[in-house]
């Protein structure tokens, strides 16, 4: 059972949190504790075991990206020896984040969320800022319309039907309405499906993998498998804005490398799992990753790859196999594929947005809070499934894919670069208390390697493309995505700005955040108007966290969580 002790230090008051039995304590600063409570008994229960957290990263890393973004990677840096290159790097990125979520979850071994949960404890001031940001900027860019776009694109080619727009939006709408339901029926049975479906992903990769070895033997139909091999660097782009979406786009590829993080609190002894199996999974999926593009380039010719937008795959087993069947074979494969990675990423994204509604920020934290009827998070799961509708119908056809990758990849990297920036202030607030060392430390060197690499990708974008402002991978202004994810980032902004600070003021009231628990042992905050005349009696009967205190222990009321 966890333990919690105040400790006052330089007159802050701060909460000592065992994890468990065979990890450090976790020291929260409970004086700057604004966020959602820690829920130290999970009420979502222990379904995430090993396995689970391999696929879960696996299945929504191997989604459609390494199926689909290869044509615009090459396209964007020109070369197949530089676009190699590109998916090495974006391994050595994702790897240098890798360590900043797992520092974290040293810290933090009892809160589900990631980035949520992290950034809330790195920027406690101003209070109720990043809470408020974060959760306006997730739930408007809470969708996956692009990967079940996707594959509703190869359902359709597999089952060689015509491809209309409205025929693709049909089935996406019914695939993800199936996904939702699974997720919101049982998370074990779910977590078991995403692992039986990662499984099928390695399997189709390694399967890739194989035949491209076998076609640089000279084995097949391929006249010169070796011909985009030689001058692989002819063509190089020094194109700044080519580079930096290239790098977009191999990032999205590799994004998924942290969604176990998302469902941390529903894993037994989080850090120890964390740390051996998380690096295993992101670098399974590299060397899949590696073999799958020279596979794709010793079948492919390279200007075909260019051209093929979100059918690169198709190309490559047209190429070695020239038969109706195999692609649709494949077509098959990568179909569920998507549907595995759309299944990892609503189980993941639904955790996110059930930890935004617990800090207390959007409406109705009960909603968001709350694990009944199924013991999954009902409103999460809901509010992803009427957002990504209405992404799939209401876009226009043709450049809605790029744009909504690029879109939602931009103001991500904005918190990237928070999250790291704000790890500092985390060991700073630590060393202040005389924490031990932490479980896992990054090193230096890797914060500043991944916050050079936000800072290229947050920059780049706006260097206009070769052939002008309309030349981007898409038909209209080249950096919309760019604006368009700050406008939302100014929007949330703005909402803190409203809600927070001006309505209060001229309110004559001060937003406080009160704890409540719900019967199915979940625990959310709710932000409660306390007039300015009653604040201090307030302060006085609730501690930070907006617990009620006892006042002749001085602790609170309810300090320990109904058992599951």
């Amino acid at each position: 059972m966890a333990s919690e002790e105040k400790r006052s230090v330089d007159e802050k008051a701060y909460a000592v949190e065992t994890a468990s039995a065979d990890s450090l304590p976790s020291y929260e600063e409970a004086a700057v504790t604004t966020g959602a409570p820690t829920e130290k008994i999970s009420p979502l229960g222990y379904h995430v075991d090993a396995v689970s957290v391999v696929f879960l990263n696996i299945s929504k890393m191997i989604g459609t990206g390494v199926f689909t973004t290869p044509g615009s990677i090459l396209k964007g840096v020109g070369s197949v020896g530089l676009s190699l290159i590109f998916w090495v790097i974006g391994y050595f990125f994702a790897g240098a984040q890798l360590a900043v979520y797992l520092e974290y979850v040293s810290y933090f071994p009892h809160r589900s969320g990631a980035d949520v949960a992290y950034l809330e404890k790195a920027y406690p001031r101003p209070r109720f800022l990043m809470p408020t940001v974060f959760a306006v900027q997730s739930v408007l860019l809470s969708f996956s319309s692009s990967n079940a776009i996707v594959l509703a694109q190869y359902l359709l080619v597999a089952g060689g039907a015509e491809t209309t727009p409205w025929r693709v939006r049909g089935l996406a709408v019914g695939a993800y309405t199936v996904i939702v339901l699974i997720g919101i029926a049982s998370t074990k049975w779910s977590l078991r499906l995403s692992n039986a479906i990662g499984v099928v992903k390695v399997l189709t990769l390694l399967f890739i993998a194989i035949t491209g070895l076998v076609v640089l033997g000279g084995h097949t139909s391929v006249v010169d498998p070796h011909a985009n091999f030689r001058n692989s660097f002819q063509g190089t782009s020094s194109n700044g804005n080519g580079l930096a979406t290239s790098l977009v786009k191999v990032n999205f590829a590799y994004s998924g490398f942290e969604n176990a993080f998302n469902v941390v609190n529903e894993v037994k002894n989080p850090v120890k799992t964390m740390k051996r199996y998380a690096p295993i999974s992101l670098t399974i999926v590299f060397v899949l990753y590696m073999f799958a593009n020279i596979a794709y380039f010793a079948a492919i010719p390279k200007e075909s790859i260019r051209t093929s937008k979100e059918l690169t795959a198709s190309l490559f087993f047209t190429a070695v196999f020239g038969t109706t069947r195999a692609v649709t074979a494949l077509s098959t494969l990568v179909a569920v594929s998507s549907f595995g990675n759309l299944l990892a990423v609503v189980i993941g994204s639904s955790r996110i947005i059930r930890e935004c509604g617990r800090q207390g920020v959007l409406p109705y934290p009960r909603f968001w809070a709350s694990t009944r009827p199924f013991n999954t998070p009902l409103g999460p799961y809901l509010l992803k499934w009427v957002l990504t509708v209405i992404v799939i119908i209401a876009p226009p056809a043709g450049d809605a894919f790029n744009f909504i990758v690029n879109l939602q990849s931009y103001p991500a990297n904005v918190f990237s670069l928070l999250l790291t920036i704000g790890l500092f202030s985390v060991r700073k607030r630590r060393l202040s208390i005389g924490a031990p060392r932490a479980e896992f430390l990054a090193w230096n060197a890797v914060l500043a390697f991944t916050m050079l690499v936000n800072v290229y990708l947050l920059v780049l974008p706006w260097v206009p493309p070769e052939g002008g402002i309309y030349a981007g991978d898409v038909s209209f202004f080249y950096a919309t995505y760019c604006i368009v994810g700050l406008a939302i980032l100014g929007v949330s902004g703005a909402i803190y700005a409203l809600v927070i600070i001006v309505l209060p003021k001229y309110g004559n009231y001060t937003f406080r955040q009160l704890l409540e628990k719900l019967p199915d042992g979940a625990q959310t905050n709710r932000l409660v108007k306390v007039p300015n005349s009653q604040l201090a009696e307030w302060d006085a009967t609730h501690d930070e966290q907006g617990d009620i205190i006892d006042p002749t222990t001085d602790r609170p009321v309810q300090a320990a969580v109904p058992a599951q």
